[in-house]
Parts: C-alpha cells; structure tokens; sequence
C-alpha cells in the first residue's frame, strides 16, 4: 500500500510517499481503508519535533491523527465493527508511529474509532475530529455547565468564542447553536466574519478594538458563561472584563507563542473565575468517548459539519501531495487541509 512516512524531525520536506506492507488486525483492532486524511497543526507540530533537536531520527512514521474511512477487516474478539462499517478516527497516530491516517490503510484498536452517521460523509468525519473534540470538552468544562451536550444544554448560556473562523472555533460554534447557547465569535477580517456567520454565530465582532470588551457587555450585560479561547495571552485582559461571575475560560492555544500567561490575580479572584486548560492527548478515554458520542448526535443531527456552507472552506490535496498540505495548514491557510487517500467505495 501507498503511505507518508518520515524518518527524521523537519519541515514539510522530511516526509515521502513510499510503500509499507498492509498489516493484519490483532486482538481489539481493526483495519481501516482510509477515504481522507486530515492535517491539523498537531499534525505538522509533531513532525517538526518541538523540543528535538532539528533532524533527529524517529522510527518510521506516518502522520497525521484524523481521518474516516471503511472498515476493511475485524481482528479476534472485536464486537460493534465490521466490513463495510463506515468510521471516523479518534487521535490514531497516537497509538503507534504507524497509525497515522495519511496511508491507504491504518489498524487502530475499537477505541480510536467512531462509526459515521447516516448522510455525514467522509470529509466531515476526518475534517471534524481534533477541533470538534477540543470544541466539545471546552463547553463541557464548566463548574455549573453541562458535562455532554445535547439540543438544550446550554440554553440559556452566552459563549464568547475567541478566533470563530478557525477549525476549533468553527466547531465550537456550530456545537454551542446545536445546544441551544447564544454565540459571539471574534474575528480579524470581514471573509472570517462571513465563515464565523456560516457557521451560526449570533454576534460577529471584529478585534483588534480598545473598545472591544464593552462591545461584548453591550451583548451581554450580566457577562458571558463561557470563553472558548484560542489566544490565551493576548485576550487575558479581556477575560475580567467580560466574563460573569463563576463563569469559565476554556483554552487550548496561545497565539503569542511564548509560554507564558499574565493574570489579574485580583480581577480572577473576585470574579471567581475558572480556567480550565486542555488537551486531547491527556484528557483521559472517558472524556474522548463522550466527546465522540455527541459529535456523532450533532452530525445525525445535521448540525454540525465542514465545507463552505458550514463555514469551513476545504482545500484538497492528493496523497502523494502530503507536504504541501502540511505546508498549507502550517501557513496558517484559512479552512480544512484534506488529503484524498482513497476511493469512497
């Protein structure tokens, strides 16, 4: 079969397409034809290696940790899965350096896969895994919030969605609407507003602004529930100034780059605020399984998925063509990187 693989830490220029042999199911795992493969900045993150030294050997791997396929074969003692099934992946290549989805075929363990919904296709099940899941734990993190969603469970609730045109914050939008919260979403351009709306936000405003914060208040004057924060750094100050007693910062980025985080311990401390820092690759199995379950409900639901009427603008790339979707998406290319692996049936 035809895979990407990389043998060092570098640039988009480390990675080859190349033939490996198509492995056989073991106990607890199946085997997957992969559709499409999915980059996200995790992805190219990895392979650059961001505390190694810059060419340093790795065994072989292959990239990439979202993707959605057909199930191809059933290893002993699998029940819930089998030939024919159509899936999506939950963080694959984390289970081994050859599990990446940017392959023909991938063996995963029942764990790390999800079946797909009648009429979701292929593109919204690679194109929704990574950002959906660190959608879906940062609305379900608050002290007095709901910890699944469902249509309703966050009615009532304002969620301030920091940066709404990027994969994260898209699908946090579409997540917060289907459970009934009202939606501000922040965005740098009038084409991100545009994709922001798309996506079903109810407030669209535009940063940078001074005034920004009142802008919020006038939205929302008793304070948001929930921040849903890509820029941790930079919109520290902004957090006291909109964020309602109790109320919750869910981040999961940091745009300055540096490590670092100031805080007002004195505005936080009155205002009783909560920040809940997150990851997928630490947040423990039971929260992944949640998070799939309600991704799944949502697109059942028709409310959630990629593509430009979702606010979601795809650019596609052959497998062979690997490094430059990595390239793309770590260009910072607004929208979906995919990459076409195989056929649909």
């Amino acid at each position: 079969m035809k895979a990407v693989v990389y043998r060092r830490h570098g640039g988009p220029e480390v990675l080859e397409l190349s033939e490996r042999a198509v492995a056989d199911p073991g106990p607890g795992e199946v085997r997957v034809r992969i559709v499409v493969s999915a980059v996200n900045p995790t992805d190219w993150k990895a392979r650059s290696g961001l505390r190694a030294e810059p060419g340093a050997e790795v065994p072989e791997t292959v990239p990439n940790q979202d993707g959605a396929g057909v199930v191809d074969a059933v290893g002993p003692d699998v029940t819930g899965f089998e030939p024919g099934d159509r899936v999506w992946t939950v963080i694959a290549a984390a289970y081994r350096p050859e599990s990446g989805t940017a392959q023909e075929y991938t063996v995963l363990p029942v764990s790390k896969l999800v079946k797909l919904p009648e009429g979701a296709g292929f593109d919204d099940g690679a194109g929704l895994g990574i950002p959906a899941l660190t959608a879906h734990r940062a609305l379900t993190v608050a002290e007095d919030g709901p910890s699944r969603l469902s249509p309703g469970a966050l009615a009532g609730r304002t969620v301030l969605v920091s940066g709404g045109a990027g994969a994260v914050g898209n699908a946090a939008i579409q997540l917060a609407r289907w459970a009934g919260a009202t939606v501000i979403a922040t965005v740098s351009s009038d084409e991100k507003e545009a994709l922001a709306r798309a996506a079903g936000a109810d407030h669209v405003l535009r940063y940078p602004d001074p005034a920004l914060g009142e802008r919020i208040r006038a939205i929302a004057p008793d304070g948001v529930d929930l921040v849903v924060e890509v820029a941790m750094g930079v919109n520290a100050q902004l957090h006291t100034e909109v964020l309602r007693p109790r109320g919750t910062v869910a981040t999961y980025g940091d745009d300055r780059g540096t490590g670092t985080v100031t805080l007002d311990f004195g505005a936080n401390l009155f205002l009783n605020a909560r920040y809940q820092f997150l990851v997928l690759y630490t947040v423990g199995e039971d929260k992944l399984r949640a998070g799939a379950e309600d991704i799944t409900a949502a697109l059942a639901d028709g409310a959630l998925g990629v593509g430009e009427e979702r606010g979601v603008p795809i650019h596609r790339f052959p497998l062979e063509e690997t490094a430059k979707a990595h390239a793309a998406s770590e260009d910072g290319i607004t929208g979906k990187v995919l990459i076409d692996v195989g056929p649909a049936d």
